[in-house]
């Protein structure tokens, strides 16, 4: 791949290793915790993220698109979270968490990335794919949301388990540039990207001091479905 492409790869191996380590310490009573993207358990949460780590090797499989029409932060308009969109999504993450026990979900996941990142590996710098929403992008731009996936439920993982945020600092540059097309955020919030991720993604509320000092500077990020 393409030097453009290695940082990204590079941020979505660093975080599929941890949550794969995670996986590792759960059992039975953590998987059937509810989480904050309800109605999802620990369980359901996990199937789709294993889910959505391993497209990456379906897009791939198939035939290349002509040329690319849309980039990671166009990706995440409005048509990914219609009714129908989240309620399909909500019911494959169910349905594929019924099929496998916590040890399936483990190495189903590691599963899943790994097939992933080898078939990322191999794949010509300037690849097209296809996602299964109809987007033609570029494999740089699709690794992206991969990142996104499996970084921001990360943090969802987090606080369903009592744990702190495992977020690593690769996936955590990769996802912060996104959501703020590269621009940082106004020295006056004392943000780190940690907190930057989880202010702009609804994962913590924002201060009325916050609000201020965002307006005062208009600053602006990508917000999902807009």
């Amino acid at each position: 791949m393409s030097r453009s492409v290695d940082p990204v790869r590079a941020a979505f191996r660093a975080e599929c290793v941890r949550l794969t380590e995670i996986l590792a310490e759960v059992d039975d009573v953590d998987l059937d915790r509810p989480t904050p993207c309800p109605p999802w358990t620990v369980r359901e949460l996990l199937a789709h993220v294993r889910t959505g780590a391993g497209r990456l090797a379906d897009v791939l499989a198939a035939p290349a698109p002509p040329r690319a029409e849309v980039d990671a932060a166009r990706y995440f308009g409005a048509a990914k979270f219609t009714p129908q969109v989240d309620a399909d999504r909500i019911a494959g993450g169910r349905r594929d968490a019924l099929q496998v026990h916590r040890e399936a979900l483990a190495t189903g996941f590691e599963r899943a990335w790994r097939a992933a990142d080898a078939a990322v590996a191999v794949a010509p710098p300037d690849r097209v794919v296809r996602t299964r929403h109809g987007d033609a992008m570029l494999l740089t731009e699709f690794l992206r949301t991969r990142v996104v996936e499996v970084g921001v439920h990360g943090l969802d993982l987090a606080a369903a388990l009592d744990r702190p945020p495992w977020l690593t600092p690769r996936a955590a540059a990769v996802i912060a540039d996104l959501l703020t097309a590269g621009r940082p955020a106004p020295a006056a919030l004392g943000w780190d990207r940690l907190a930057l991720i989880r202010k702009t993604t609804g994962r913590a509320a924002l201060t009325a001091q916050e609000r201020a000092a965002i307006d005062a500077a208009s600053f602006r990020w990508l917000a999902f479905g807009r």
